[in-house]
C-alpha cells in the first residue's frame, strides 16, 4: 500500500487536485481511500472546536467569498497555547501511524491524505526548538510515498477562502515552503487547475513508474 498526502494554504486547491487525481486513478483501476486528517486523524476534535470557538471566539464552518469568517485556532501562538498544541501534535503524529498501519490491513492500493502531520508543522514558529520538535514528529509519522504540497498566491488563496488573516496566510505559505525543504515535499507551483493536475499526475508517475510499485495498474499520462 502507497500513502499520498496534499497539504497547504487554506484556499490553495487541495481539495481539487485531490478529486483530479482520484479520479484519474480510479479509471486506471486504481483502489484508493481518502482520509480527512481533521476528520479521521486528530485526536480531542470536540476539544479543539471548543478552544477554537468558545475559549478563542473564533468562528466555525469554512470561509467564503460571500461568507467571510475569522477563525481563532492555528493563528493563536501564546506560548500556553503552543504548550497545547505541542502535545496534541505528538498525539496526532502516534495517531498518524495507528491510522497508517490500520489502512495498510485493507483492500487498498493507495490511501491518500487531506492534509497530513505537515499541515500542523507547518504552524509552528521557526526556532531551533521547534525544529527539534518537528524533527521529533517527522520520525513518528510514518513518511508518505509522495507528499504534496500545493502551491499559491496568498491574495488568491485568501480571496477563495476568507478564515485567517491575510497576513498569516502569507506566513503560512512560507512556513510550507520552507517545510518542503527540510522534509523533501513535492512542491506543485501555482499555475492553472489544469497545468497543476498534469504535474500532480507527471510526479505520482516518477515515483510509481512500473510494476513494482505494488498497485493494479500504471496510468497513462492524459
Amino acid at each position: 500500500m502507497k500513502v499520498v498526502t496534499f497539504s497547504g494554504i487554506d484556499g490553495a486547491g487541495k481539495s481539487t487536485q485531490i478529486a483530479a487525481l482520484e479520479s484519474w486513478l480510479h479509471r486506471a483501476g486504481f483502489r484508493s481511500n481518502l482520509l480527512t486528517f481533521w476528520d479521521n486523524v486528530v485526536v480531542l476534535r470536540s476539544f479543539r472546536e471548543f478552544l477554537s470557538h468558545r475559549a478563542f471566539g473564533g468562528d466555525r464552518g469554512v470561509g467564503s467569498p460571500e461568507k467571510p469568517l475569522h477563525r481563532r485556532d492555528k493563528n493563536v501562538t501564546s506560548w500556553p497555547v503552543m504548550a497545547v498544541r505541542f502535545c496534541l501534535y505528538f498525539a496526532d503524529a502516534v495517531n498518524t501511524r495507528r491510522i497508517i498501519r490500520k489502512a495498510a490491513k485493507g483492500n487498498v492500493d493507495l490511501v491518500i491524505f487531506d492534509r497530513y502531520i505537515y499541515d500542523e508543522l507547518a504552524n509552528l514558529p521557526h526556532r531551533r526548538w521547534a525544529r527539534a520538535f518537528t524533527s521529533l514528529l517527522l520520525w513518528i509519522a510514518p513518511k508518505p510515498d509522495i507528499a504534496y504540497v500545493i502551491d499559491a498566491d496568498p491574495v488568491a488563496a485568501f480571496a477563495r477562502k476568507p478564515e485567517y488573516p491575510l497576513d498569516f496566510v502569507r506566513r503560512n505559505r512560507v512556513a510550507y515552503l520552507d517545510l518542503s525543504r527540510f522534509a523533501e515535499l513535492v512542491v506543485i507551483e501555482p499555475s492553472s487547475t489544469e497545468a497543476m493536475e498534469s504535474k500532480v499526475k507527471e510526479e505520482f508517475l516518477r515515483r510509481f513508474p512500473g510494476p513494482e510499485t505494488g498497485v493494479s495498474a500504471v496510468p497513462v499520462l492524459e
